[in-house]
C-alpha cells in the first residue's frame, strides 16, 4: 500500500509539472501530500520536511554557491573562450569534434549545463559555418560532453547533492566520475554523430578562421582557473588516502574538502585575472543568482526525500527488491531512469529517487558508486517533458523525429554506458 501512494504522489508530481507549476512548489507539496497519506503525523512531516531541507542544503549549498560563482568568473574573464580557441587551433579542422568535446569537458567541469550550452553554441555554429559541417555534427560532441559533466561530476547540483544524501565521499565521486565521463564522452559525442550524420563531401579542404578576441586571457591563465577546483579536490582526495602519517597531510585533508577547495580557487581566480575585484564581485553575485532557483529546487527535493526515508518506503523498497537478486546499482539506475522518463527534469529525478534508494547503500553498493548509478538514471531517455530537449531542437532547428534520434538517443547512450561503467567499477573496488 505504501509503495502505491509513494506512485500516486509521483503521478501528481507529473501532473503538477505538465501544469507547468514551480518544480520547486510542486515537490514541497507532493513531499507534504505524500506524508499524510503515509500516515505520518502532520508535525511528523512537518519535521521531516525541515529535516530534509537542512540535510540536503547543509552541506553542499556552500559548494553549489562557490561552484556557480567560479563558472561565472571563469565565463566572464574570458577564459572559457581562450579554451575553445586554444583547442581548435590545437585538434585542427579534421580532428574538430575531439577539439569541441574537450573544449565542452573542460568548460562542463566549472559550469552548469545551461549556461556551458549557451556559452559554447555560438563557437559551435561559428565552426559549423566556416567549416560547412553540419550544426549537429560539431554540437553533439558538445552537448554530449555537457551532459557527462553534468551527470557524473562535482561541483555539479546533481552529483553534489546525491554526495550529501549518501554521504558520499565528493573526491571519491569525482574521480570514479572522470573514469566514467571520458570514455562515455568520446563514444557519444564522437562516434555516435559519425554514424548518423553524413559529412558534405570536400569539407577537409576548407579553411577556416574564427576571430579570438585579443583581451582574452592567456593560455596557461584560462586552463589553470578552469581546471584549479579539480585538482584541488583530487590532490586532496590522494592525499588524504596515504594512510600513513605525514607532515602535509592535515593540507590534503583540507583540500579534500569540496567546500575548502572551490573557496581557494575562486579566492586565486580572483586574484590572477585581469578584471578588477569589484567586476569580479560582480560575476560572484550573479553566477549565484543563476543558480537560486536550482538550490531551491534541490531543498524540496530533501524534503521529499526525508519523507520517503522517515515513512519506511525505502526500507519497503529493500525488502521488495532482495527476492530479485539484482545489483543494487542496477535498481538504482532503473528506479531513476523510470522517474527520469516520467518526470523530465534529471535534478528532481535523482532527488525524488534517493530516498528510495537510500537503504540500498551498504548492501553490495559504495556511496560513491551509488551517486554514479543514479546520475546515470537521471540522464536517460531525455524527451519532450524535459527543458534540455526543447532547447537542443530549438537551437539546432530540428523537428521531434530528428531531436529523438540526436538529443534523446545520445542522452540514452550516455546514461546506458554510465550503468555498465559503474558496474565494471564496482567489480574492481
Amino acid at each position: 500500500m505504501s509503495l502505491l501512494i509513494v506512485l500516486l504522489g509521483i503521478l501528481l508530481l507529473l501532473v503538477l509539472i505538465i501544469k507547468k507549476l514551480n518544480p520547486m512548489i510542486a515537490l514541497l507539496l507532493v513531499a507534504i501530500v505524500t506524508g499524510l497519506f503515509l500516515g505520518m503525523p502532520a508535525a511528523k512531516v512537518m519535521a521531516a520536511v525541515s529535516n530534509g531541507i537542512g540535510s540536503t542544503l547543509g552541506s553542499m549549498v556552500m559548494v553549489l554557491a562557490l561552484g556557480a560563482m567560479m563558472g561565472k568568473l571563469i565565463e566572464d574573464s574570458g577564459a572559457a573562450k581562450k579554451i575553445v580557441f586554444i583547442l581548435i587551433r590545437a585538434f585542427g579542422q579534421k580532428n574538430i569534434q575531439w577539439a569541441v568535446l574537450i573544449t565542452g569537458l573542460l568548460v562542463g567541469i566549472p559550469l552548469f549545463y545551461n549556461a556551458g550550452f549557451v556559452v559554447l553554441i555560438p563557437l559551435v555554429f561559428a565552426i559549423a559555418s566556416a567549416t560547412g559541417l553540419p550544426k549537429l555534427y560539431i554540437g553533439i560532441p558538445m552537448a554530449a560532453a555537457l551532459s557527462v559533466t553534468h551527470g557524473f561530476l562535482p561541483p555539479h547540483p546533481g552529483p553534489v547533492s546525491l554526495a550529501a544524501i549518501f554521504h558520499a565521499d565528493v573526491g571519491k565521486t569525482l574521480i570514479y566520475g572522470l573514469v566514467l565521463s571520458i570514455p562515455i564522452a568520446i563514444i557519444a559525442g564522437v562516434y555516435f554523430p559519425r554514424l548518423i550524420i553524413k559529412k558534405p563531401f570536400g569539407h577537409d579542404t576548407m579553411q577556416f578562421k574564427i576571430a579570438e578576441d585579443e583581451h582574452l586571457p592567456s593560455t596557461a591563465k584560462s586552463f589553470f582557473t578552469a581546471l584549479l577546483p579539480v585538482f584541488l579536490i583530487i590532490a586532496g582526495t590522494v592525499g588524504t588516502a596515504i594512510k600513513s602519517p605525514y607532515l602535509a597531510k592535515p593540507v590534503f585533508i583540507f583540500l579534500a574538502d569540496p567546500t575548502a577547495a572551490l573557496l581557494i580557487a575562486v579566492l586565486i581566480t580572483v586574484l590572477i585575472q585581469d578584471n578588477p575585484i569589484a567586476k569580479a564581485m560582480e560575476s560572484c553575485v550573479e553566477g549565484v543568482k543563476s543558480i537560486a532557483m536550482i538550490i531551491l529546487i534541490i531543498a524540496a527535493g530533501g524534503a521529499f526525500k526525508q519523507i520517503l526515508v522517515d515513512s519506511g518506503v525505502g526500507e519497503t523498497v529493500k525488502l521488495f527488491t532482495m527476492g530479485l537478486n539484482l545489483s543494487p546499482l542496477f535498481l538504482a539506475w532503473l528506479i531513476t531512469a523510470s522517474l527520469r522518463a516520467t518526470l523530465g527534469s534529471a535534478t528532481v529525478a535523482a532527488l525524488t529517487a534517493s530516498g528510495i534508494v537510500l537503504p540500498f547503500i551498504g548492501i553490495g553498493a559504495s556511496p560513491e558508486l551509488m551517486v554514479l548509478a543514479v546520475g546515470a538514471g537521471s540522464l536517460m531517455f531525455s524527451h519532450v517533458n524535459d527543458t534540455g530537449f526543447w532547447m537542443f531542437k530549438e537551437y539546432f532547428n530540428l523537428n521531434l523525429k530528428q531531436t529523438f534520434k540526436t538529443w534523446t538517443a545520445m542522452e540514452t547512450i550516455v546514461s546506458v554506458l554510465g550503468l555498465i561503467g559503474v558496474l565494471i567499477i564496482n567489480n574492481f573496488i
